[in-house]
């Protein structure tokens, strides 16, 4: 990295930077700010702060060299970018948050913590709450779109990423102070609709009387359904025929698809319930009498023309055109999602519109987002303002085949049928493990059934998250419910332990808190206590580029270095014992923020 230069930051009397105001990247990214501008006062440019991987630092603030290139030659009194980076580290406003810094290389500026004030603001998040963590987002209120199973349809696990992905994103924004919407935009209205209502009116005449009983299995149902549709031609003109009636608003007909939905929807809810996954319904019908005035605004505004009988929005960069009425002159995804991002925009007043679907449909979102860019609705995404959308793209669920995930049937996987299969599996394991070391004595039944299912569960759920979204992942129950690696079962056994620990003290930590004091004089005290202060810059990080397994790596290597910590610095019966308990309380309380946010239950002894 070059010679260094080190300037020791004095503390002045000032008020201590506010517990809760924002993450340390943000405060330290205040105090470049306030440097570039006293270093520089002829240049706009935005502060680059970053986790410092070298042994100089604790973080890095890597303007000099940008700046370098942009003001060299205008007459400059700055030599190079090391004498750029000097005065940045001079410049900087007297604060408690900084020990020392000093100049590396090409104008590297490298900040040390003091810490004193990483005690302090560890101290605080314990008396004030993790909420004071909370990172600052640019917006208020996002809508997120997720899950969107389709009516008559089983929820498969296909569902499950986009279910599991989305709520943790909508966790994540919603710990960050920011309105979420929690949109199912539920596959209610189409041509199936026709077929299914057909197929009720003849096979059930009298369907009113006897209610789900003349459905039963809506899944048998369907496939009878779609059979007589397949192989009965008149059948299919009647169904067509149910469609327009159905959509024209017969109450016969409106009677008939209310039931099939509701039928559907309990199904849907039984599974978002073991999920622990709130959703407010707003399926494709709720948007459908909004599409005619959407596309007349579209039409008035020059982009939608005809093609081949059928109405369509040509995008430049793409060899078809985004068809928004069909050559019969009926609506489709597009028409429906076009009216969707104009209510979400014009009636909900959503900053941030995301979509969390799979990889595959890529193209249709990038389409219909130029599309509302085209017609003035979103900015160019290069000016980086809001409001603003986002295709929240994912893998395949893959079987040990390395193909689609499916029973041995070539069915798709019921989701219901997977998680009682999780929690089963998880139940059995944890039984053995009591059994053999003596403790079953100790749990209750109901014990055992809320471990069984919080582990179960939330095995299914880091093993998906854990991934980048965008990778296939292969499902495994014995991967996913192993205690060795990067597992739930692993990180709720790490849980577990850090409040045995405290259990065996004895000593009341809600009172060490407020009486005592943590200190970070041994070396594995101040790596463990500098990475707990950055769980609001990874919760940052992952809303901001929409990747729930950042929060992952993060809640992984936390309780990696716990271990080590553990490991070397005696906690009960040490001198230090008060500051190091609360060390393992403040690791408990991030950890289970880090559950809470990636839906997982946490669980207090295993």
């Amino acid at each position: 990295m070059g010679d260094e230069t080190s300037t020791s930051v004095a503390t002045q009397s000032q008020e201590p930077a506010a517990v809760g105001a924002g993450s340390v990247k943000q405060q330290l990214s205040k105090l470049v700010i306030a440097s570039l501008r006293t270093t520089v006062p002829e240049v706009e440019v935005d502060p680059m702060v970053e986790v410092c991987t070298a042994k100089f630092g604790d973080y890095q603030c890597n303007n000099a060299m940008g700046l370098w290139s942009r003001i060299k030659g205008s007459g400059t009194s700055f030599k190079n970018p090391n004498a750029i980076g000097q005065a940045i580290a001079k410049n900087l406003p007297p604060s408690d948050i900084i020990e020392s810094t000093s100049v590396a290389g090409p104008g590297f500026v490298n900040i040390v913590l003091s810490n004193s004030w990483v005690a302090k603001r560890i101290q605080g998040m314990l008396v004030n709450g993790i909420k004071t963590w909370a990172p600052i987002l640019p917006v208020k209120r996002a809508v997120l779109d997720f899950s969107s199973p389709n009516i008559a349809k089983e929820m498969h696990v296909g569902h499950l990423r986009s279910t599991i992905i989305g709520d943790t994103l909508a966790r994540m924004f919603e710990f960050s102070n920011v309105e979420v919407l929690r949109r199912n935009h539920v596959g209610d209205w189409g041509t199936q609709f026709g077929m299914l209502i057909q197929y009720l009116f003849e096979k059930f005449p009298n369907w009113e009387e006897i209610g789900s009983q003349a459905i039963g299995d809506l899944q048998t149902f369907y496939k009878a359904s779609k059979n007589r549709f397949d192989g009965d031609a008149e059948f299919k003109d009647r169904a067509q025929q149910a469609v327009v009636r159905l959509q024209g608003g017969e109450e016969r007909y409106r009677a008939a698809w209310n039931k099939i939905c509701e039928i559907s929807r309990n199904e849907f809810d039984m599974v978002y319930k073991l999920l622990n996954v709130k959703l407010e319904e707003k399926g494709e019908s709720f948007y459908n009498p909004f599409i005619p005035q959407v596309l007349e605004e579209l039409n008035n505004k020059g982009l939608i023309k005809e093609s081949e009988g059928a109405k369509v929005i040509f995008i430049e960069g793409h060899q078809i055109p985004l068809i928004v009425v069909k050559r019969d002159g009926g609506f489709n995804y597009a028409s429906t999602d076009l009216a969707a991002l104009w209510y979400r925009l014009n009636v909900e007043k959503a900053e941030w519109i995301i979509y969390v679907t799979d990889v595959g449909q890529q193209q249709h979102f990038d389409m219909f987002f130029n599309a509302a860019r085209m017609a003035g609705w979103l900015p160019d995404p290069k000016e980086k303002k809001y409001p603003k959308t986002n295709h929240v793209g994912f893998g395949l669920v893959l079987g040990s085949d390395g193909k689609r995930f499916r029973t041995r049937s070539t069915e798709v996987v019921r989701l219901i049928e997977l998680l009682d299969e999780a929690k089963s599996r998880s139940k059995s394991e944890l039984l053995q493990r009591l059994t053999e070391n003596g403790k079953i004595v100790d749990w209750t039944e109901e014990e055992l059934e809320k471990t069984s299912e919080a582990v179960g569960y939330g095995a299914v759920k880091y093993a998906d998250l854990k991934n980048n979204r965008l990778t296939n992942y292969t499902f495994s129950f014995e991967q996913m419910l192993s205690d060795k690696g990067n597992t739930a079962v692993y990180l709720q056994y790490a849980h577990a332990r850090i409040c045995s620990i405290i259990r065996k003290s004895n000593k009341d930590v809600e009172e060490l808190k407020m009486s005592g004091a943590i200190s970070l004089d041994h070396p594995d005290e101040r790596v463990l206590g500098l990475y707990l202060i950055r769980f609001a810059e990874v919760v940052e990080e992952a809303c901001t580029n929409l990747l729930p397994n950042v929060l992952c790596e993060y809640l992984y290597n936390l309780s990696e270095m716990f271990t080590r910590f553990y490991t070397n610095c005696q906690v009960v019966g040490s001198p230090e014992e008060t500051s190091r308990l609360l060390l393992c309380q403040a690791t408990a309380v991030v950890m289970r923020q880090c559950f809470e946010l990636l839906g997982i239950t946490p669980v207090y002894k295993l």
